[in-house]
């Protein structure tokens, strides 16, 4: 849960339902992802906080507690799905609902452990999931979404970024690729690579943050065709298949929301690979994931550098 009144419905629900409820706090442990995600934008990459919060605590810590308790299995109510393989494979797949699908966010889960997790609700849609909780009486069927980042409500990443680091000075010069100095920002930590709304800048016509340089702290503005991309490398790989050892095909996520594309893609040393792909994508941004899929499958996935 990521908040006390998250907690909170857990317990009613664990009550309507008759099964135990236990709480546990990893605070400390989330003060972890917290920094990282901090760290990261003042670096000029864009972080994805809930991999790691899934990599490290669901299917990290969770674990942890959950093999303390003797408990076979760890169920989650992440909307993805596994399936056991006729070779003896346990895959992680897409859930069924692709506008609530999450197995992108899961590529960093221990290969190990995919046998002993359950996603119910993976195979259902979500109007399906409300239908049944509002049958079983449950409060949460109508509860809100979650927000994008459970620690920024408002989503006003820099505003948290310089509460949690006042002292951080990022400010610098906004330039054209062509080197022409068009204004100022008050810290890189206010942009993303393909973000073109609250630039603060009028140029007449649409430009992209194409380029963000922690070096020089200048945010980097092209017209669309400038951000364009054919490859990517990524690294801090995690496979869930058989590490892979030549090129291979696979199609590529490269944000949570964008569609994957078909790539080829060739492993490297120290957990790295390299994709390049078969159409340019827009807004490859470091520090987001790049997700490789096989179908509905989920190969595994790395840090874009």
């Amino acid at each position: 849960c990521c908040s006390a009144a998250d907690a909170a419905d857990a317990r009613r629900v664990a009550e309507r339902l008759e099964i135990p409820f236990y709480a546990i706090d990893f605070e400390d442990q989330f003060g972890r992802i917290i920094d990282h995600f901090v760290d990261q934008y003042a670096a000029g990459r864009t972080p994805n906080p809930c991999i790691l919060c899934n990599t490290w605590l669901k299917f990290g810590k969770l674990f942890e507690y959950a093999d303390g308790m003797g408990a076979e299995y760890v169920a989650t109510g992440h909307y993805a799905r596994v399936a056991r393989l006729d070779d003896g494979q346990t895959a992680l797949l897409r859930g069924i609902d692709p506008g609530k699908d999450q197995a992108y966010a899961l590529f960093g889960i221990d290969r190990r452990r995919l046998p002993r997790i359950l996603f119910p609700v993976g195979e259902r849609r979500k109007t399906e999931i409300r239908q049944i909780a509002a049958e079983l009486g449950l409060d949460v069927a109508d509860k809100r979404d979650s927000q994008e980042i459970c620690f920024v409500p408002d989503q006003d990443h820099a505003g948290f970024v310089r509460r949690r680091r006042p002292e951080l000075n990022t400010a610098g010069e906004v330039v054209t690729t062509d080197g022409r100095v068009v204004g100022r920002h008050d810290g890189i930590e206010r942009f993303t690579v393909g973000q073109r709304k609250g630039l603060g800048i009028a140029l007449g016509e649409p430009y992209f943050v194409v380029r963000i340089e922690p070096d020089t702290r200048r945010v980097v503005l092209g017209r669309r065709e400038e951000l364009a991309r054919r490859e990517l490398t990524a690294a801090g790989a995690n496979w869930l298949i058989d590490p892979p050892t030549g090129p291979f095909r696979a199609a590529v996520k490269i944000r949570y929301r964008s569609r994957a594309v078909e790539a080829t893609v060739t492993p490297l040393a120290d957990g790295r690979f390299h994709a390049v792909f078969d159409e340019p994508r827009h807004g490859i941004a470091p520090g987001q994931a790049a997700v490789c899929y096989a179908d509905d499958r989920v190969l595994g996935g790395g840090w874009i550098e």
